[in-house]
């Protein structure tokens, strides 16, 4: 992440209650690009052009399930980290969520405040993690390439 650039947390929640509830929290506790949605679909638009960091997602949403929007986000920006935060304390729903879509936290409401500032300091850390790896593999392909075409000038220079 550039260095002028606040971590970008996006809130999915079909209640605007728990939307207002969870970005109030954030901005009291944190300097966060914050962005909320009601609606997972216009939640996928956004995603398809703007960088973020991590998504918070309810599980129950007329529209697209949060399973299913996780699976989009993933696909959409596979290093930003996903959480699902239900109503429903449904373990199976839960080990498909991590199954499918990568899921890094899984959250019961009502939620620990603490808990949840945790959750989304540590996926913010990990998404980092992830764009810092991304970049060092790059470098390495960069200087991989340069090195077999120095080999191969050399060979060519002694045959």
């Amino acid at each position: 992440m550039p260095e002028n650039r606040k971590p970008s947390v996006m809130l999915v929640d079909d209640e605007a209650m728990i939307l207002t509830t969870i970005r109030t929290l954030l901005t009291v506790e944190a300097d966060y690009e914050i962005c909320t949605f009601t609606d997972p679909l216009a939640a996928v638009k956004h995603l398809d052009g703007n960088a973020v960091d991590i998504v918070v997602s309810d599980y129950m949403m007329p529209g697209l399930t949060g399973i299913e929007f996780l699976a989009e986000s993933k696909r959409l920006q596979p290093e930003a980290t996903r959480v699902l935060l239900t109503g429903h304390a449904d373990k199976g729903s839960a080990i498909k969520a991590i199954n499918e879509v990568g899921l890094f936290q899984y959250l019961e409401k009502p939620w620990d405040n603490d808990q949840l500032l945790l959750v989304i300091q540590q996926g913010l850390e990990r998404s980092q993690l992830l764009r810092e790896l991304r970049e060092r593999i790059s470098e390495l392909d960069v200087a991989h390439s340069t090195l077999k075409s120095s080999q191969a000038r050399l060979l060519k220079a002694f045959l």
